[in-house]
């Protein structure tokens, strides 16, 4: 299993986000992963517009992952598909029917996210429309929390009957990359861990050695 690091730019220095986002692409990040928080959904918010974004990609190559964690996401959706590769919305803020159309509409690839209290049984409507699974393995809305343990049996219970991707996000570090890896994740978003080091190259490969 090859596995995919996606760079969380929620953890970047916002001051000189163009040269961090180079030099993640450059460490050899496989995506730029980018939270759009509302503040109502999650208590924080975010100013990743997709105008920032678009400067973003007139030289960053790698694809955007990008995260609405939002109480609208259809309305977002629509805003950030031209710039994203790939969108993940929450579960526990779309019905599968919606999900369906959105798809067929932007014809976007998507990915569906649970929050850790949301149960793994929430994704098996979401599964034929959904090009990821993505994983909350903390509580959504702040970068820097402790990975929670609990959820490796989520990850574990997904991964028996779906075969796609699966990304978890939050507390990652080496330690628990691999508890992540073993469980049946194949991306892995980090943030603090990549953009607080001192070298941003080292602390890929380290996540990719790690499992």
């Amino acid at each position: 299993m090859k596995i995919k690091i996606a760079s969380s730019i929620l953890a970047a220095n916002p001051n000189n986000l163009e040269e961090e986002v180079l030099l993640a692409e450059k460490a050899g990040a496989d995506y730029i992963h980018v939270d759009v928080m509302d503040g109502l959904f999650v208590p924080n918010k975010t100013d990743f517009t997709p105008e920032l974004l678009k400067g973003l990609r007139n030289f960053c190559s790698t694809p955007f992952d990008v995260h609405l964690m939002v109480q609208n996401p259809i309305d977002y959706a629509k805003i950030y598909a031209g710039i994203a590769d790939i969108m993940t919305v929450h579960a526990e803020r779309i019905s599968h029917e919606e999900l369906s159309i959105l798809k067929r509409k932007l014809k976007n690839k998507i990915g569906i996210a649970l929050n850790p209290a949301t149960s793994i049984e929430k994704t098996a409507d979401f599964l034929d429309h959904s090009d990821m699974v993505l994983i909350m393995t903390v509580n959504p809305g702040f970068g820097g929390q402790k990975f929670l343990p609990e959820t490796l049996e989520k990850i574990k219970a997904l991964r028996k009957f779906y075969s796609g991707p699966i990304e978890v996000d939050g507390g990652i570090n080496d330690a628990t990359a691999k508890l992540a890896a073993a469980a049946g994740a194949d991306i892995l978003v980090a943030g603090t861990y990549v953009f607080k080091s001192m070298n941003y190259r080292e602390a890929i490969e380290k996540l990719r050695r790690s499992v």
